[in-house]
């Protein structure tokens, strides 16, 4: 168990009003915990939200040694404080640390750690619908070099930020861009992690679905430019003549929580589910054939995404009727319900802080 140092701010921020928007807005706090090689992990503190200070010689600024997670914490109508399924946040974390060759973080530390800060700025919970208070812990190393090995040194660090919905349409159906020129992860590489790399490649496929109108990259695997994989900040499903559909991870695509949530949810009710290869062009087909019922992303900052249109080369494909479908809102309305605890945690996904 952590001893954590508590040190709060004698200057509180004013507390945001209006539209929050994601990512802008950060409490008055973080938390922050130092690796030595020769020590281990050890200084855990909440102190003060305030910038770093770091030599320009830092490994992190040149090698690339860097790894984060995103959850949500949330408010019941009671005032009472929940996290969602954080276990799966502290392990994929240390997935993410083997193939970076970073230190792993105790999964009880990293949940401690989370819990104890989001404890400290409960009172930036947003409550309005939609809002929560997205959670973004995240490690880099801080070791003063220029060499091509790992650190010896490294900082986990967690800041919080009060957030609207990840799309500024709420749950409209978006429009998604399948990318056949750049590739964003092969079976090897980093794909599985949740590691900045991976965010700042897609960025030119990113660019050009925006300068199109779409809202989203859609990736097809890096080997034969053929198998859709993930969207740029989420996991995709397609229901495809009543069953659910979604790529198998194959080492190249993020296992995400709400992925595992999905799934462990269409099971129980009943639905057949398939983890498998999924073509460009058998979308293309079931489209046109009528069996393409549904498609939606899964994410911890969007939740449940529908999606409205997807355009594979010069094809634009409508998805059903434009509009949010079936499947998706009830997914939608239970995990949020679930998260909210105005729905039945049989899973108990739901911690209470």
């Amino acid at each position: 168990m952590l001893n954590i140092k508590v040190t709060r701010t004698t200057s509180p921020k004013k507390k945001p009003e209006g539209e929050l928007g994601f990512g802008k807005i950060f409490t008055d706090h973080m938390f922050e915990m130092t690796y030595t090689k020769n020590q281990g992990w050890h200084d855990a503190k909440i102190k003060p939200f305030s910038n770093l200070s770091l030599s320009p010689a830092t490994v992190i600024f040149h090698y690339g040694q860097e790894i984060f997670e995103g959850l949500k914490a949330y408010k019941d109508e009671s005032g009472k404080c929940y996290l969602f399924r954080p276990d799966m946040n502290a392990r994929r974390m240390n997935t993410s640390a083997k193939r970076l060759c970073m230190p792993e973080i105790p999964e009880e530390d990293f949940i401690q750690a989370v819990a104890e800060l989001v404890k400290t700025d409960r009172d930036w919970i947003p409550t309005n619908p939609g809002t929560s208070l997205y959670i973004r812990p995240f490690m880099i190393a801080t070791e003063e070099f220029l060499g091509v090995a790992p650190s010896n040194e490294y900082k986990f660090m967690i800041i919080l930020s009060p957030s609207g919905a990840y799309y500024k349409d709420g749950l409209n159906p978006v429009k998604i861009w399948i990318e056949d020129e750049y590739v964003r992860a092969v079976r090897g590489g980093t794909g599985f992690t949740k590691t900045g790399a991976n965010y700042a490649i897609g960025l030119a496929g990113q660019e050009k679905a925006h300068a199109d109108g779409y809202s989203q990259v859609l990736w097809l695997d890096g080997i034969e430019r053929k198998y859709v994989e993930e969207v740029g900040a989420m996991n995709i499903f397609f229901v495809i003549d009543g069953k659910v559909v979604t790529p198998l991870l194959n080492g190249s695509i993020l296992p995400g929580v709400t992925r595992n949530t999905v799934l462990a949810l269409c099971n129980s009710w009943g639905y057949p589910v398939e983890e498998r290869k999924i073509s460009a062009e058998e979308l293309l087909t079931a489209q046109k054939n009528g069996k393409l019922e549904e498609v939606f992303g899964t994410g911890t900052a969007a939740v449940i995404s529908p999606v409205g249109t997807l355009r594979f080369q010069d094809e634009v494909l409508t998805v059903g009727d434009g509009k949010i479908g079936t499947l998706s809102q009830k997914l939608y309305d239970t995990v949020t319900g679930i998260q909210l605890g105005t729905c039945e945690d049989p899973f108990n996904w739901r911690m209470e802080i």
